[in-house]
This record gives C-alpha cells, structure tokens and sequence, in this order.
C-alpha cells in the first residue's frame, strides 16, 4: 500500500506541494510522538522525519521551503568588474557572445552565462526575421499563373536511374539539374537545365520563365513559391528581401517559400519529377549522346507533357494541361507549350553581365502608360 497518494506524488514538483506533505510528516509524528512509527506510517526514513521535524521546531512552516543550494562562496566567479565589461559590450556595440567571448578572451559559455544572468533569455534583442510566408496550397488558387511550384531536381540519381544509367549520364556530361516551373492549378510545365546549382541560374530562370508568359499576354502576378535551397536564394530574409525587390517585382512577380518539412506544399512539382523519371529519364538518357541532344529531347518532352499527355490528377479529368488552361479562359496556342529549354549556364553569364534584364525588354506603351512586354525571339535566346 502506497504511503502517499499519486495526487500527493505530483505535487513534489510544486513548492506548495512539497511544504503539504512535509506538513503531513510533522502533523503524524505529532499525533504518535515517535520519529520510528512514523517514519513506518509514511514509508520513509528517520532520517527525513528528523529533518523535518527540527526544521519545523525551530523555524515553524518556513523552514519546511526548500532551500538555496547556492553555495556560501565561489573562489572562480568571474569578477564584477569583467561582467560589466561584458554587458558594456553587448549594450553598446550590440556584439553577440562569441565576438564579446574573443575580445576580453574568456571562454564562450561564461559570457553566454552572464548575459543570461543579467539580461535573460527571452530579453535579449533579437532582428526579426522575415518569413515569405503565407504559402499556399495549390488547391486554394483557381485561377491559373496565380501560383506557382518552383523546384530543382538532381538527375544524376543512382537509386532511380540504376548504375547504367547514372555512369551513362555522368560519363557524356550531360546536364544534372532540371529547373521546373509548374502552374499549380493546370499542371502546365516550363523547363530548363544547368550543370551547377546557383543563385545566377535560378533568377535567369525567372527572368527567362517571366518573359515567356509575358510575351503572351499573361499580366497576372505569379507567386513563385520554392523551397529553402542555396539556388533560389538561402535562408537569409534581408537577402531573400533584396532579390524579391530586385529581380521578381520587375517582372510581376512574388519570391515565396514553402514552409521546411512540409513537402505538400510543393507536391505537385514533385510528383512531376516523378513522371520525368518514370516516362522520360529511364526510357529515354541511354540514347542521349550529346548535350544539345538532351535539350532537343527534352525539348519535345515538355512539349508532349503539356500538349499531349493526358493527366488525371484532382480537377484535370484526364485533360492535357494546355486544354485546362483553355477550360479556365486562357486561349493560347500550342506554340505557347515551346518554351525554349536552354542550358543556364551558358546564357546565365551573360544575362548576369547586362544588369540581368535584358531578357525582358519592358516598354512604355502610349495608351495610359501601360508596361507592354516583348520577348526576344527563340533564335537569339539560343545565341546569347
């Protein structure tokens, strides 16, 4: 038989908790008069009913608190004099721990400990970080180009493609990454290729991507939501901040990023890169010998993924998505579906070395000062 109940037992984790039943042990031993029957009533020992009840005899209720466990002296506390050099530090020229750590050469830890000690956790200032958020889910836009799915794939997969094929890929040299552009409410895909990952590849591929649907009409603002990689830009905010204003507004356009461990939000570009994998790379990379070989194909690829093949995902109903964009008012051609797909690098470097908006030639119109937006044609793309 338990000598406390369990309600007893959870409230030792209080201080109010802990004075009641050090209460109970002196109320007992007051009622028996015996250290021994109530050490045996209670299930503890003498010793503890000893404590007790001399501390209650000579401070009364008080002296059942817990007490300090601080220790009367500390021959290697930091001096009073360092500490204030310390928060001077901190205050005056807004230096973390590490900085203020090297400059008075104490150890990390002990000035963590004291800016904790005098400043506390949850006071230290802190800049607040800017979060591109609210994501979305490509269920909530109806509108198509309202939202966009950005994300690269990493060809050279030796899980997917199997020995022969990764050996085959890395030996010719052809190109490893794929940059996906996908409409999330259609399904409909842009493409373009790069041997590296870069920040200068990944706005090329806006720049080039806005171009084109410009080009054609479409003056909606799209939200390009990409996840957290190095290529689209890191994991600074004031630095995400800089390349929004700079190279996305220009072109009617909004930086945004899925939320970290929660890939439903990019679902529908994965689960095309799937479909690469399934339809195009495995059946067709053995037979690509040359790079300008692997564009022509791929070329046709997203021609036939957007044209072509039927998709039966939530609301397509077996639609091409160049037809459910037709469905939802948008009256392109198929020649809307050849956009061109180029190796970044080789065009990324010049883009870069022009301001990075000449692909984009943005120009006054006369009727109410109207942003009219002309794409450089396929030719020249291909030159640059």
């Amino acid at each position: 038989m338990l000598a406390f109940t369990l309600t007893e037992a959870y409230q030792l984790t209080h201080q109010e908790g802990k004075v009641n039943l050090r209460l109970k042990i002196v109320h007992t031993w007051q009622e028996c008069g015996s250290l021994r029957e109530t050490a045996r009533r209670l299930s503890i020992s003498r010793n503890t009913v000893r404590k007790w009840v001399r501390r209650y005899l000579a401070e009364g209720e008080t002296g059942l608190k817990d007490r300090s466990r601080r220790p009367h002296r500390c021959p290697r506390k930091t001096p009073a004099e360092v500490e204030e050099r310390v928060l001077s530090l901190h205050r005056e020229r807004g230096w973390g721990r590490r900085r203020v750590a090297r400059a008075l050469g104490l150890p990390e830890g002990t000035v963590r400990h004291i800016l904790k000690r005098h400043l506390g956790e949850d006071k230290r200032q802190r800049r607040k970080r800017k979060t591109f958020y609210p994501a979305h889910w490509a269920w909530e836009e109806e509108k198509p180009f309202r939202l966009a799915q950005v994300d690269t794939k990493d060809i050279l997969d030796k899980g997917t493609l199997g020995t022969k094929l990764w050996d085959h890929l890395r030996k010719r040299r052809l190109p490893r990454y794929q940059w996906t552009f996908l409409e999330a409410r259609t399904r409909f895909r842009l493409l373009a290729y790069s041997h590296r990952l870069s920040v200068v590849n990944g706005l090329c591929f806006v720049a080039l991507v806005m171009s084109w649907l410009r080009g054609w009409g479409i003056e909606v603002e799209v939200e390009w939501q990409e996840d957290w990689g190095p290529e689209f830009g890191g994991e600074n905010g004031r630095h995400l901040e800089r390349l929004d204003e700079k190279y996305y507004r220009p072109f009617g356009a909004r930086l945004r990023r899925a939320p970290k461990g929660r890939k439903g939000y990019q679902g529908r570009v994965e689960r095309s890169h799937r479909t690469d994998d399934e339809e195009f790379y495995i059946p067709c990379l053995g037979r690509m010998r040359t790079v300008a070989g692997f564009l022509r194909k791929a070329q046709r690829w997203q021609y036939y993924y957007n044209v072509e093949r039927p998709h039966f995902g939530a609301g397509m109903d077996g639609k091409t998505p160049i037809e459910k964009l037709r469905e939802l008012g948008f009256d392109l051609p198929n020649e809307f579906a050849a956009f061109p797909v180029i190796l970044l690098d080789e065009v990324a470097v010049t883009w870069a070395s022009k301001g990075g908006h000449h692909v984009l030639h943005r120009l006054k119109s006369a009727e109410g000062g109207r942003m009219a937006y002309h794409v450089l044609p396929t030719r020249v793309l291909r030159q640059l």
